[in-house]
């Protein structure tokens, strides 16, 4: 069984003690909805923990193999693409999980593209409430484009 074979099912089971398996200790995933990758295994794994949470009726719809350079050093690395259907709220999101392995075979790099913007939108919204519920990231400051309502005078 390949190491996306592993994940899938993992994903498909919501065994993050399985996931925990295959990924680096320094893995990095690169989200459609933040510039920076999180990184670093516990981050990682926190994440999924939330995406599994947030997802509905999610599952794989096919897969393709082959190498693909990684996005830390342009390296070509053994690749995986998973393509897969789910919802958010009610948006249907299609999209892929591009995954990288090292020479072991665990994922070291991880990448999400999804479609439509809506949807892209509406799982940043899902999934940032969950990681601030999670402790795992800080509560977004207020928004400095907010209405403001002028003081009542008498």
């Amino acid at each position: 069984m390949t190491t996306a074979d592993r994940f899938r099912a993992a994903v498909d089971n919501r065994d993050l003690t399985a996931l925990d398996d295959l990924f680096t200790e320094d893995i990095r995933f690169y989200s459609p909805v933040k510039f920076t990758p999180f990184e670093g295994k516990p981050m990682v794994l926190g994440l999924f923990g939330v995406l599994l949470r947030t997802f509905k009726d999610f599952r794989y719809v096919g897969d393709y193999t082959g190498t693909a350079q990684t996005s830390t050093d342009g390296t070509a690395a053994e690749s995986a693409v998973l393509l897969f259907r789910a919802g958010v709220g009610d948006k249907e999101i299609h999209g892929i999980d591009l995954l990288h392995f090292d020479d072991d075979g665990r994922i070291k790099e991880f990448t999400v593209m999804v479609r439509p913007q809506s949807a892209v939108h509406a799982l940043g919204e899902a999934v940032l409430a969950g990681l601030v519920a999670d402790g795992l990231a800080p509560a977004p400051a207020p928004s400095d484009t907010a209405p403001v309502t002028p003081p009542r005078r008498g």
